[in-house]
């Protein structure tokens, strides 16, 4: 009980104090130009743990400060990082056997989180892939799965690349050549489309497979 009550009030105060001043962090980090870039690591850690604004916008930000190669650094790590302190939050917080109960008590969330634990690597990998899946969505349904920490820390690292990469060239782009965001749009809508057809055709052939292993 302390546990959750201790998670709870951090994640209030913290919640409260980027709710106020998220504008002054956005307004620091376009200000700068190459440097205090473990400080933006930071900021950008706590924006998307605690999404008070959109974190694509905190993304174009930072990659219109300090360009795509570093800024997608900035945000991959602040990306990553917020991602597996969410995780610990929710598994060693004290909700993680009250939320194992609920998503095991019915058959068809049972059914999906099983076949999500057997192919967890793959799934998070490629559900990172497609930005419009919020982020905390996936973050929570693995930490009250049985999903390994490292597993889920590596798969969520690889999987955050193309689009923490994407964010940051967005902003950059904007303020250097903005009529290259119908190439980069059309470029990275057909690599999420090559990624979705791929996962559905695995994702059916590892659910036929069950199915005809299944003892007659």
């Amino acid at each position: 009980m302390y546990r959750k009550i201790s998670v709870l009030a951090v994640s209030l105060i913290i919640i409260t104090l980027l709710a106020v001043y998220h504008e002054s962090f956005l307004a620091w980090i376009h200000g700068q130009e190459g440097d205090h870039i473990l400080l933006a690591s930071v900021i950008a850690t706590l924006m998307s743990l605690f999404p008070v604004i959109p974190y694509p916008i905190v993304g174009g930000v930072i990659g219109a400060a300090y360009g795509t190669v570093t800024g997608a650094l900035i945000i991959w790590i602040g990306s990553t990082a917020a991602s597996v302190l969410f995780f610990l939050m929710v598994r060693y917080g004290g909700f993680h056997k009250l939320g194992t109960k609920v998503l095991l008590k019915y058959p068809v969330t049972k059914k999906i989180t099983l076949l999500f634990e057997r192919n967890a690597f793959m799934s998070l990998t490629v559900l990172r892939m497609i930005p419009v899946i919020p982020s905390i969505v996936i973050n929570a349904y693995a930490a009250l799965s049985r999903v390994h920490f490292l597993l889920y820390s590596t798969a969520s690292g690889l999987g955050k690349i193309p689009a923490m990469t994407l964010f940051a060239m967005i902003g950059h782009t904007i303020v250097t050549d903005p009529s290259e965001l119908v190439y980069m749009a059309v470029i990275y809508g057909s690599f999420l489309a090559v990624v979705y057809t791929g996962y559905r055709y695995w994702t059916a052939k590892i659910q036929q497979t069950a199915v005809n292993n299944l003892p007659s």
